[in-house]
């Protein structure tokens, strides 16, 4: 990616977030396409599976749903969400020829041991996760706080200057934090008005 895209108004960053509760079987997903100028032109929802493997699947179908060709990057809140369902970032650059980042904020040993507590005898979760390989730490100067990414489509210099570019205050890039705060308020909607949607399967 050009060094001048970072700074064009008109970057976009589309980011991913969802919202779940165990003894649902639907989590609310959101994407929200925010600009570099700070301005989000466009909102996007869906569901994925609480517990399932369809996470990477459904981020790519709602990408392609919103029928755009103007996102420069996709970014995820986390490569394990709803219920270790697992992102698999490549498959996201792979799939829609958009680079793509997750990002995380915790230190962690790990989650080996929790998927085969939880999930016993679930050998393609453990390959899914395996193959995520190590997260890399990254320092944003712009708000002195460090987050934890995995990429594909992108070098880690590149990853730096998209979290610069994003992020206005703590660790969480303002496209994240927007759409988790649309998933959370759709879902708790969802809960009170309409549980039925949240207890149903993805289809």
């Amino acid at each position: 990616m050009a060094p001048s895209a970072f700074t064009k108004p008109a970057f976009r960053v589309l980011g991913v977030a969802e919202c779940f509760r165990k003894r649902n079987a639907r989590s609310v997903i959101a994407a929200v396409s925010y600009r570099r100028d700070r301005v989000i032109d466009g909102v996007y929802l869906g569901f994925i599976t609480v517990g399932g493997l369809d996470a990477t699947e459904r981020i790519v179908s709602l990408v392609e749903r919103t029928g755009r060709k103007d996102f420069n990057v996709v970014m995820v809140n986390g490569c394990i969400i709803s219920w270790f369902n697992i992102v698999d970032v490549k498959a996201i650059f792979d799939s829609l020829g958009v680079p793509a980042v997750c990002v995380t904020y915790e230190e962690s040993p790990g989650l080996r041991e929790f998927i085969e507590r939880y999930f016993p005898g679930d050998a393609e979760r453990l390959r899914l996760y395996e193959k995520l390989g190590e997260r890399e730490l990254v320092y944003i100067r712009s708000t002195r706080s460090y987050v934890y990414v995995r990429y594909a489509g992108l070098g880690r210099d590149e990853v730096r200057r998209v979290l610069e570019a994003t992020t206005l205050s703590g660790q969480v890039p303002e496209p994240l934090r927007v759409a988790q705060a649309v998933a959370r308020a759709v879902h708790e909607l969802l809960e009170r008005e309409a549980p039925d949607l949240l207890r149903a399967r993805p289809t």
